[in-house]
């Protein structure tokens, strides 16, 4: 790709990419115009809990559908094949445990920040400590998103850097502090539709230009880019159905059931019933997303076959190839681009802010007045879209370091996860349990990913085509960017001749099982501490904080047993009102619970109900 001819854009180009940003900005300006005019914190940051399930859905979508996915999925296809195409069986326990298990736990407590349950569920320390290693993980995130889309646009067309990057910051920062979180879920929205035209365009007519669909799909079965199941139970290979399928289920769960961005969105909902269904929208939504990057992928190796090796700009060296002849669809396609990156980017201002607020503020400050608070939480907004600018500047400084930026990200999800489900599902979890143990899942997830990429650095590397580290299948959600990042990318440059043992299969661990292993460290950890230091009783426990999951799985117990490991304990019920709007799913959450213990592990379940009863 360094012999690549440099494109430029022509003027029917820049007027589309100018468009997106005005519109984008004019939405902002339009709810900061409108309504109670942001007024309120309710207003700014949960958008009054006035929304419908259509917009939230698409938000949810355009969330983790960054710029560097939409780059980054067509290349994975076009360099391995449609193997990732599965990560899609992911997706069905992925949104249907957060539909009927997080949702509804957070919902009903009427919370602003999801780390408020951590204090409501331990203490004030564990939020504290929740609350940061967000902040950490985000603000590591949001330069590298910025920046990278920018560095591919530059390198192909001669786009202006430092313009693109100081436009989308810009303007992102500009609708999100003025528009709040209703600013942020329609510009999502708009940004969506602006996403999948264009994706659909590349694909009909990169797919015309090489003979039609069926040719594209010969070619792809001639060049073994058509996957087929692969069965191998190896953890440490990087896509197999179990990888994809049951380890995505766990970064699935990191990113819609406990992400304050993600968790954000469900309590703007209207009702349960709106954030629940939600959900459901979002999966064939999700499909589609997946389906978009791998025909993209496909046409792209119709088009130039084995003869390019895979980076961060072939995906717009082949845009703006197939576009040369169409002038102001190439410009579309850079809107797409910079959309995806622009719903990530405001919603993680968003989301800072309110944790910034509700979690490291409001509980020091209890006298502060509404408007204070209002006002004191469109400065944080503006303040992080600052700090994101920089963090961009810092990452085009970094080089090869921007793959460790990327991995401490992806670092973070797993632990979080497991701290969640260490307070939700397991009722005899206390504060110190799960202080140690999200310290423990910290400590493991650096681990791995340090001693991964200080051994994969040592390797010589091969007379093998490169891959760029931001090329491997950055889909539609963070923690997957990420961890694909450094692990997937470290491991492929070296191509190891011999399959690793002991302490270096760890470090060889597939980044799609990064989420399980650390959430699980976290439980297991936090559990073992638990017992250790002293269970909580049941009378100890904030009404509404548990799910009663084990309650439903261990019925076959007598009551008192029950009673000892605090599986009686019931969800707080749901308003009348809800309760009927919540009539058609209830009878689902059952098969979505049973089947997320099955991948946790039946059987730790079982030991530490012998360890109780004795």
């Amino acid at each position: 790709m360094g012999d690549v001819v440099q494109m430029h854009f022509t003027t029917p180009d820049y007027v589309i990419f100018a468009l997106l940003l005005v519109a984008s900005t004019c939405i902002g300006l339009f709810y900061a115009l409108s309504g109670g005019r942001q007024r309120t914190t309710q207003e700014f940051l949960l958008a009054d809990r006035s929304m419908s399930c259509l917009p939230v859905s698409l938000s949810l979508l355009a969330t983790f559908q960054s710029a560097v996915a939409i780059l980054g999925a067509p290349s994975e296809i076009y360099t391995y094949g449609t193997q990732y195409w599965f990560l899609g069986v992911s997706y069905f326990l992925g949104l249907l445990i957060p539909a009927h298990v997080f949702i509804p736990v957070f919902y009903r407590l009427r919370l602003t920040s999801a780390y408020e349950y951590l204090e409501l569920r331990f203490n004030k320390t564990v939020r504290i400590m929740g609350t940061v290693t967000f902040i950490f993980q985000m603000v590591i995130y949001m330069g590298v998103v910025l920046y990278a889309p920018a560095l591919a646009l530059n390198a192909v067309t001669g786009f202006d850097l430092w313009g693109a990057v100081l436009a989308m910051g810009l303007v992102c920062t500009l609708y999100t502090t003025l528009g709040g979180l209703k600013a942020v879920i329609w510009t999502d929205v708009f940004q969506t539709i602006v996403m999948f035209a264009g994706q659909l365009a590349v694909i009909i007519v990169g797919a015309h230009q090489a003979g039609g669909m069926g040719e594209v799909w010969r070619k792809a079965m001639n060049g073994s880019r058509i996957a087929s199941l692969d069965l191998n139970p190896d953890p440490t290979e990087r896509h197999t159905f179990w990888t994809l399928g049951v380890g995505g289920v766990f970064l699935m769960l990191a990113l819609y059931g406990v992400n304050q961005a993600q968790v954000q969105r469900y309590l703007s909902s209207r009702t349960e019933r709106e954030a629940v269904m939600s959900c459901y929208v979002v999966f064939p939504c999700q499909q589609v997303v997946l389906c978009l990057g791998c025909l993209m992928g496909l046409v792209m190796f119709a088009r130039y076959g084995e003869e390019i090796s895979s980076c961060l700009q072939m995906v717009l060296y082949f845009v703006m190839d197939v576009f040369r002849d169409l002038p102001g669809l190439p410009g579309l396609f850079v809107a797409c681009l910079f959309s995806g990156a622009l719903s990530t980017i405001s919603s993680a201002f968003n989301s800072l802010a309110t944790v910034t607020m509700e979690d490291l503020i409001k509980p020091y400050c209890p006298a502060m007045t509404e408007a204070k608070a209002t006002l004191l939480s469109k400065g944080l907004a503006l303040a992080y879209g600052l700090v994101c600018l920089a963090m961009a500047y810092i990452a085009s400084l970094m080089g090869s370091v921007l793959q460790a930026a990327f991995s401490i990200f992806g670092m973070v999800g797993g632990p979080l996860l497991g701290l969640f489900c260490l307070g939700m599902f397991f009722p005899w979890a206390n504060s110190t349990g799960a202080i140690v143990g999200l310290v423990a899942g910290l400590a493991m997830a650096f681990w791995i990913g340090i001693g991964n990429f200080v051994s994969r650095m040592a390797v010589p590397t091969p007379l093998l085509p490169i891959i760029n580290a931001t090329t491997m299948p950055l889909h539609g959600n963070m923690t997957t960017a990420v961890m694909t990042t450094l692990i997937t990318s470290i491991t492929y440059l070296c191509f190891p001749l011999s399959r690793p043992t002991g302490v270096q299969a760890l470090y060889n661990l597939s980044y799609l099982w990064y989420s399980a292993h650390n959430s699980t460290t976290v439980v297991i950890v936090g559990l073992i501490v638990s017992l250790l230091t002293g269970p909580m009783k049941e009378k100890d426990l904030t009404p509404g904080t548990v799910y009663p999951v084990l309650g439903n799985l261990l019925f076959f117990l007598p009551e008192r047993y029950r009673e000892k490991l605090c599986c009686v304990t019931p969800l707080v019920p749901e308003s009348s009102a809800i309760m009927k709007n919540s009539a058609l799913t209830h009878d689902l959450w059952m098969g979505g619970v049973q089947l997320y213990l099955e991948f946790i592990g039946t059987s730790l379940t079982m030991a530490l109900v012998t360890v109780s009863l004795n």
